[in-house]
């Protein structure tokens, strides 16, 4: 039987597409291995560390994923800062960011406080890398939606790492403000929630995130205290419902890629996959987040980050019964990127698996995206790209798969920023520098401000607490 959506099939030494879409992605799951050496020299020859995006190019992620060139960190965005200060730190040269523009923004704001200012951070774009999410936070409703919390008592401001410096900056000017990511962002708002009284939460910029998780802090509330203690040891039944009455999101923020995973992804998942694991990231759509969260709370399911998702199938593989063979099967609810770290860690599991003498075991990742969701382009090498269109890898049949921001930064692009290191002027690279947010606001420039809700946000996930900082900002600062 024909299945509606594409997926990717994988064993220890083979993977096997089927649907169109499947099959672009997968081509690229074999990177030539004359391109991945040429690229590793580069990379040596320049001591180039790079830092990448699970979601980003798959052609590149592939030759990256596929390079022994130990500086490579393909993650999320809260790890690709935390791996470019490593990189420095082990005496990698430069850096290269390849991500929106708000990731390379991060980097360089984190290699500067750890002082590594003298190492550049490069883009591999001259034009701007935006990102629909992040730019709904630079929008005068945001500013308006920020003035509401200013002028609430006690409010603190949980702003999603994926937003520009500048952002970050004029909202913690306004308002009291820590960064989250996807895997922090609950515990960040209920450990705020406990260590300061009546505190007014504002979360944004997404509003599916923000819909998402009032929906999980209303079940918690109607929870025993015993279960609630289990997710926080501070908090009870009663105090998320009454943190609950305080808690605000923005209502015009989403993203591009998860706004896609709505009702037709849903039903087409219901009515053909029932007896799949479901994955979807916490931007996701009410409809998708619901279908799966139930999984999750059958453990056949998760909802959260990449990271999340991630670790999730591989546990799946890894705790598969070892005298059982079969195939295991997973909705992939977020950016289609993630299928190259998907792949190369399953199959590092199965191949485990397979020369210990287990059961044969295989797994099948599923892209929620219509089997035609490509477009055929004029590139003898690269055949078809994902999307209807030309990029966005979405159709009316089916999510949307791919994010054609992320998909700026090409193989191509890498390859020629790297070989014009050492021949190009200085004043030649600047277009793929960071935005260095060198204006000044109350005396202090921007960038150093923006960095502070960065700052709050590791601290609390270095001891698991507010910063007293950020703790004596939220309860002193008069409301305007």
């Amino acid at each position: 039987m024909v299945q509606p959506f594409p997926s990717i099939v994988i064993r220890p030494d083979e993977l096997s597409a089927q649907g169109a879409f499947a099959e672009a992605q997968a081509e690229f799951l074999r990177p030539d291995p004359g391109g991945v050496a040429e690229l590793t020299t580069l990379l040596k020859t320049h001591n180039v560390g790079v830092v990448a995006h699970f979601y980003m190019d798959p052609e590149l992620q592939g030759v990256l994923s596929a390079s022994p060139w130990p500086h490579i960190q393909i993650s999320d965005s809260l790890l690709m800062a935390d791996a470019a200060v490593k990189m420095a730190e082990a005496g990698v040269e430069r850096i290269v960011v390849l991500g929106v523009d708000f990731m390379s923004e991060n980097v360089r704001a984190m290699l500067d406080h750890a002082g590594f200012e003298h190492v550049p951070v490069y883009r591999v774009a001259a034009d701007p890398i935006g990102c629909s999410l992040a730019e709904s936070a630079a929008a005068p409703a945001y500013g308006a939606w920020l003035d509401r919390a200013a002028a609430t008592p006690n409010s603190l401001h949980v702003i999603y790492i994926n937003t520009g410096l500048d952002v970050k900056a004029h909202s913690h000017h306004k308002v009291p403000t820590i960064t989250c990511t996807s895997s922090n962002v609950v515990n960040t708002i209920l450990q705020a929630a406990a260590e300061v009284p009546d505190l007014a939460i504002w979360y944004g910029p997404d509003t599916y995130m923000g819909a998402n998780l009032e929906h999980l802090f209303r079940s918690l509330s109607e929870m025993s205290d015993e279960a609630v203690r289990a997710v926080h040891p501070d908090h009870t039944a009663a105090s998320v419902a009454a943190m609950l009455e305080r808690f605000h999101y923005f209502r015009q923020g989403t993203c591009i890629v998860h706004h896609m995973f709505g009702h037709d992804v849903v039903e087409t998942t219901r009515a053909h996959y029932a007896d799949v694991f479901v994955t979807a990231h916490l931007e996701v759509p009410g409809e998708m987040f619901h279908l799966a969260l139930d999984a999750q709370r059958r453990d056949a399911g998760v909802v959260g980050s990449t990271a999340n998702i991630l670790n999730f199938i591989a546990d799946k593989v890894a705790d598969h019964p070892q005298d059982q063979s079969g195939r295991l099967r997973f909705i992939l609810g977020t950016e289609a990127g993630m299928i190259t770290s998907v792949v190369r860690k399953v199959q590092a599991l199965l191949t485990e698996r397979r020369d210990a003498g287990h059961g044969d075991l295989e797994a099948e990742i599923i892209f929620p995206v219509a089997s035609e969701a490509v477009a055929i382009v004029d590139d003898a090498e690269l055949g078809v790209v994902p999307g209807v269109s030309g990029g966005e890898g979405c159709s009316t049949a089916g999510g949307c798969a791919t994010c054609p921001f992320m998909k700026m930064n090409s193989l191509d692009a890498l390859s020629d920023l790297l070989s014009r290191l050492d021949q190009a002027r200085s004043d030649d690279l600047t277009p793929f520098f960071p935005r260095k947010y060198v204006a000044q606001l109350a005396g202090r420039s921007l960038a150093s401000i923006g960095s502070e809700p960065i700052l709050h946000m590791r601290h609390f996930q270095q001891t698991g607490r507010m910063s007293a900082d950020l703790v004596t900002d939220v309860t002193t600062r008069k409301a305007s």
